[in-house]
Parts: structure tokens; sequence; C-alpha cells
């Protein structure tokens, strides 16, 4: 065991137990309050008054990849290097605020323009208007700075905090059907007060400065980020399109249906990104410790590819839903896991961290512009089926072509 194991040194060990263990925490608290609040939302709220509202998130969440233009990936590498050097993390510091203050004005722009623009959001516009708010949260929050240090435990108190905060407000506040516009208030709320402690923890405890820096840096920091943002936001293009679509092409009742069905799978999506995310500053720095790290995330994502299928009575009983094709979609979405697993496990923690970003990009486009144009048939003919198969194609995709090329990769 000591020779197999030999390779986690007793001070590797101990910071990504920690890290885990703080994650671990974040997360048993991110999947136990959802889970109490979403059966009570669903039977208060309805699923085509909670359908609106997912329906302003998954618009929203666009325009979350653009603020952040994949600093939770690049700075967090960044900061894992340069931890030790004050003058480096202030700068890395001032160039995110920088970049993301600018994207966050101009989706905000955009975003007003396509509310006041459409018929079916302007007639919800005061939904949307408080789901946008968000994006300043996302902003403010330093995700990356704690996960770039292998602190974590920051991350985990601040979520845990929103959540607690939102989950005792949505039984206070949202009591009868006409209340669905309190949900994004609330979210929006919780988000940017935690993004403002988080900052505070910066300035006081970390000592960071934000200086104005030159516009050519500026710019070169948005050019070089863009292979990794590109491979960022263009998942969205099949997973909040096919929200979208179905909010277009059906009906807020089904667009409810299928956010919470995938909200089960998403349970399974946050623990993978909780191993991940806790292996991907280690993995920058031992980059031979990725053989054991490959066969730990394969097993975990078949697992919990099989834990929704095999345990569907319960969700079902869970969601109080009735609803004919529901097994079959959430299996779909279960399938999906694997190729999700893959993408994680070759993109994010090896190729990337290889410095490879292009070859990730480049598969991202692909398998993204595929699910795009899927889409739209698949959810005009299949409605709510097509937008889980076409979940489950775009992500096997992902994976299964960066899984490809890592075998090309290691034969040569």
């Amino acid at each position: 065991m000591k020779k197999r194991f030999n390779i986690f040194k007793e001070k590797d060990a101990k910071v990504l137990l920690e890290n885990f263990l703080s994650l671990s925490a974040l997360q048993l608290v991110g999947m136990l309050l959802p889970l109490i609040t979403l059966p009570y939302l669903l039977r208060v709220l309805g699923f085509s008054n909670y359908g609106i509202v997912i329906l302003a998130a998954s618009l929203v969440a666009y325009f979350q990849s653009i603020t952040d233009y994949s600093f939770k990936i690049t700075a967090t590498r960044d900061v894992a290097v340069y931890r030790n050097s004050p003058e480096k993390l202030n700068i890395i510091y001032s160039k995110v605020l920088m970049v993301k203050g600018l994207f966050l004005c101009l989706s905000f722009l955009v975003l007003f323009a396509i509310v006041m623009l459409y018929p079916p959001f302007y007639e919800e516009r005061r939904v949307f208007f408080l789901t946008m708010p968000l994006l300043i949260g996302y902003g403010l929050f330093p995700e990356w700075f704690f996960q770039g240090i292998e602190k974590m435990k920051y991350i985990s108190l601040l979520n845990i905090g929103i959540k607690l905060f939102f989950t005792i407000c949505v039984f206070v506040f949202i009591t009868k059907k006409e209340d669905y516009w309190i949900y994004p208030l609330l979210q929006s709320a919780g988000f940017i007060g935690a993004g403002l402690v988080g900052q505070y923890i910066l300035i006081k405890k970390y000592k960071l400065k934000f200086y104005w820096l030159r516009f050519k840096m500026i710019k070169n920091t948005i050019k070089d980020n863009f292979p990794i943002f590109i491979n960022q936001f263009l998942p969205n293009l099949y997973n909040n399109t096919n929200t979208l679509l179905l909010g277009i092409f059906t009906t807020t009742y089904l667009v409810g249906i299928y956010d919470a069905l995938k909200k089960i799978i998403d349970l399974c999506v946050a623990f993978l990104n909780i191993v991940s995310r806790v292996f991907f500053p280690f993995l920058n720095r031992r980059k031979d410790a990725f053989p054991k790290y490959l066969k730990m995330m394969l097993f975990l994502g078949m697992v919990l590819a099989a834990l929704p299928i095999i345990g569907h009575p319960l969700v079902f009983w869970y969601l109080d839903l009735e609803y004919e094709n529901a097994l079959l979609i959430l299996t779909l979405l279960s399938l999906s896991l694997i190729g999700y697993t893959a993408y994680d496990i070759f993109g994010l923690n090896y190729f990337i961290i290889r410095r490879k970003d292009k070859l990730v990009m480049k598969n991202t486009i692909l398998s993204s512009l595929i699910g795009l144009v899927l889409a739209f048939p698949l959810i005009y003919f299949f409605n709510i089926i097509g937008a889980a198969v076409n979940l489950m194609i775009a992500r096997l995709l992902m994976g299964g072509h960066l899984w490809y090329k890592w075998k090309y990769d290691e034969k040569n």
C-alpha cells in the first residue's frame, strides 16, 4: 500500500484531504438544502411558475460564463503558480476585477435589450430583472483565489452561508403561487453578500491591492484567456439552450419538470466537480499523479451515473412527480454523466494543465455546435425527451473525443 500511494506525500495528502473535506462539507449542505426547498417550491409555486424562474436563470447563465471569462481556471492556475509572490498576486487580482467589470457592464446592456425586445420575456420582466444581479455576486466572489491557494474552507463557509440564508428565506417569504418573483430576489441578495465578504477577506487577510492596469495588459489578458473562455462558454449552447428552447417551443410546465429531474443529475455533477477542483491545483504541481486520478474518477463517474436510475422510485416520490416519460428522461440525463466525467478528467485536469488550451477549445467548439444544431429539431419534434437526448449526446461527444485525443497522446 505504501508503494502504491507513495506519490501522495504527507504534506500533499494533508492539503488534499483538507480541501476535500471543506468542499465535501459545502457539497453536503449544498445537496441537502436544495433537496429541502425543491419539493416545497414545486408544491407552492407549481411547475409552471417554477419554470418561469428557471427560464430566467438559464438566460442569465449565458452571461455568467461571459462575466467569469474563464478566470475560475486561468486565474486559479496563475495563483497556484505565483502564490508566494505578493506583487504577482496583486496583478492577477487587478486583472480579474477589471476584465470582469468590463464584461459585467456589457452583459447587463445585452440582457436588458433582450428582455425589453422579446415579448414573452417582457411579460415576466420583473423575474428577469431580479435574476440579473446574480452576475454581480458571481463577479465579486473570489473562488479562483481560494482555490488557487488551496484554501477551500473559505469557499465552503461563504457558500454555506448563502445557501442557509436562501433556504430560510424561501420558507419565510414564499408562501403562495404569486410569490415566484421573490425566488430570484433572494438568490441575488445572497450571492452579492457572499461576494462582498469574499472581497473583504482578500483585502484584509491576504493584503491584496487593486491597481489600475494599462489597457494593453487588459487586452492581452482577454486574448490569452479566450481559448479557455470558449471552452467554458460554449457548453451553454446545448445546456442552457435546451431550457430556453423548451420554454419557447413547449410550456413552462415542461421546463419545470426538466429542471427538477436535471437538478438530481446536477447533484452528481457537483460532486464530480468537487473532486476535480480539489485535484486541479495539485495536478498542476504533480502531473505524475494523473494515472491514479484517472482510475478514481472513472470509477466515481460510473457509480454516480447508476445511482439516479437505481433510485428513481425515491426520486419521483420526493419530487411528487407523475409524468409518463420521467424514467426515460432521468436515464438519458444519468448517462450524460459518463461523458461529463471524461471531459473533467481529460480536459481540465490533463490537457489544460499541460497548457493545451486550444486543443480543448476546438473540442468544445465542435461538440457544442453539434449540440446547438441538434437542439432545435430534437426539442421541436420530441420536446422534453429531445432535450435530454441532446444533453447526453453533447456530453458524450465532448468527453469521448478528449479521451480519444488522450489515448493518441499517450501512444505517441
